[in-house]
């Protein structure tokens, strides 16, 4: 069974930093991409950045383009979202995601973490 357990959401305020973390267990995610996700209130989830386990490529959405880092910890199972410079448009409840690389949706996710920011 796979299993995706978030942490490390929370209130900042504008220009801070969080780091969120999600530590995936069930089966080895050598074959998968591992993504981040946001929902606000009243808006769409929207895609925030992914990462293939195997080559450690990465990508990301404009809006958070040299302000967010996703990176993974092969030892401890872990995959990271570094957040700088953070902005109020960034208050959303934020989601890890897997799927298999040649899949075309995320089948697995996690429970979600609130995070903040204020101004």
């Amino acid at each position: 069974q796979v299993q995706l357990v978030e942490s490390g959401g929370g209130l900042v305020q504008a220009g801070g930093s969080l780091r969120l973390s999600c530590a995936a267990s069930g089966r080895t995610f050598s074959n998968y991409h591992m993504g981040w996700f946001r929902q606000a209130p009243g808006l769409e989830r929207e895609f925030v950045a992914r990462i293939s386990w195997s080559i450690g490529s990465t990508n990301y959405a404009d809006s958070v383009k040299g302000r967010f880092t996703i990176s993974r910890d092969n030892a401890k199972n872990t995959v990271y979202l570094q957040m700088n410079n953070l902005k109020p448009e960034d208050t959303a409840v934020y989601y890890c995601a897997a799927k298999l690389t040649w899949d075309t949706r995320y089948n697995h996710w996690g429970q979600g973490t609130q995070v903040t920011v204020s101004s």
